[in-house]
């Protein structure tokens, strides 16, 4: 009898305590998150790392910033797996968490590996691995913009699929309708299409019209990956780079939404596809830091720069290896990396 009204006692108690229901999910996110961090730490680092962990190293950056660059390429099963399809800078001032996203184009020419810089990742991993990959693209970037980069984070498409489904999709608005005749189909880039001199079996056709739609992962993935409609506004790598803005714009959205803070699930099966699908040179002193730098984030919406004014296409010639490239305008470096300073005071 004692015991049952101790039972009820407590459980009167415990109703009023967590009578917010948001802010109960949160405190059991929190907690999940802090018992996983020590149990980790008590198995694998010593009790002065260990602190560190948990209160987080204080992150690289110059100015107030701190520069994470994304990549995003096709992994297995897709033609060139290791070129990135995705380059992304997030640049986020430490005080506040407000981020600016800078989109470059894959087609950016980089002078001192005379490559397309969406080929910097796979030399590098060519020549020393993961880390030279991730280093080299690091690199790439750095000199495009001048702007230093001080983390690397790479998906492939299998992982940013899973992610956008873990999350239940994205509902965005697509601002113009557009169709799409030459997306490629994984696995069919060698198909002879019994002798059809136009390789259509290679290709299936997209459609997305304007207006609210809701994505999900596959759906979201060509969204952000097309690039061949006839519609001169959309079929671009810089018409690309809105649409992966938009999408990202949604995920952060989603990530933090009220929804999905009542469903602990979500966060536990996105930490697992992270450790399973994510490339990073990001190590486990910053993961706490990280996720106080992201909840200060959370309560801004995100700006994005696009380069695409500052750009211009040369002719085709031997003096970048007959390609075709995007340079700045009168090949003038300083005009670009003065625009990014700009944007980033």
């Amino acid at each position: 009898m004692q015991i049952t009204r101790i039972q009820g006692s407590y459980n009167r108690l415990r109703r009023r305590f967590f009578s917010n229901v948001y802010f109960a999910r949160f405190f059991v996110i929190i907690s999940v998150v802090l018992i996983a961090l020590l149990t980790w730490v008590v198995v694998n680092k010593p009790i002065s790392s260990g602190l560190r962990l948990v209160t987080g190293s204080p992150l690289l950056q110059v100015s107030g910033r701190t520069n994470i660059l994304i990549l995003g390429t096709g992994g297995s099963g897709h033609e060139g797996p290791d070129l990135a399809d995705t380059i992304i800078v997030a640049s986020v001032k430490l005080d506040t968490g407000e981020t600016t996203l800078i989109s470059i184009p894959r087609d950016l020419w980089v002078p001192s590996i005379r490559a397309k810089i969406n080929t910097a990742y796979h030399y590098g991993f060519e020549k020393q691995g993961t880390g030279g990959g991730l280093l080299l693209a690091k690199s790439a970037v750095s000199e495009s913009l001048n702007l230093p980069v001080h983390y690397v984070a790479k998906i492939d498409f299998s992982g940013f699929t899973k992610a956008i489904d873990i999350l239940g999709g994205l509902d965005i608005t697509i601002d113009r309708s557009f169709t799409d005749e030459k997306y490629p189909i994984p696995g069919k880039e060698n198909d002879l299409c019994d002798g059809d001199p136009d390789y259509k079996c290679r290709y299936e056709t997209l459609n997305f019209s304007a207006g609210p739609v809701h994505l999900d992962g596959q759906s979201a993935l060509k969204f952000v990956r097309s690039r061949h409609s006839s519609d001169p506004q959309e079929g671009t790598d810089f018409a690309r780079s809105k649409r992966q803005e938009k999408v990202i714009t949604a995920v952060k959205n989603k990530i933090f939404s009220i929804k999905n803070l009542k469903d602990t699930q979500v966060y536990k099966d996105l930490f697992s596809l992270v450790q399973q699908s994510v490339v990073t040179d990001i190590t486990s002193e910053y993961f706490s830091t990280f996720f106080q730098l992201s909840l200060r984030a959370k309560n801004h919406p995100l700006k994005s720069m696009s380069i695409e004014s500052l750009l211009e296409n040369p002719p085709v010639s031997s003096r970048f290896d007959l390609q075709w490239v995007l340079i700045p305008k009168g090949n003038n470096y300083q005009t670009l990396f003065a625009s990014v300073a700009a944007e980033l005071k």
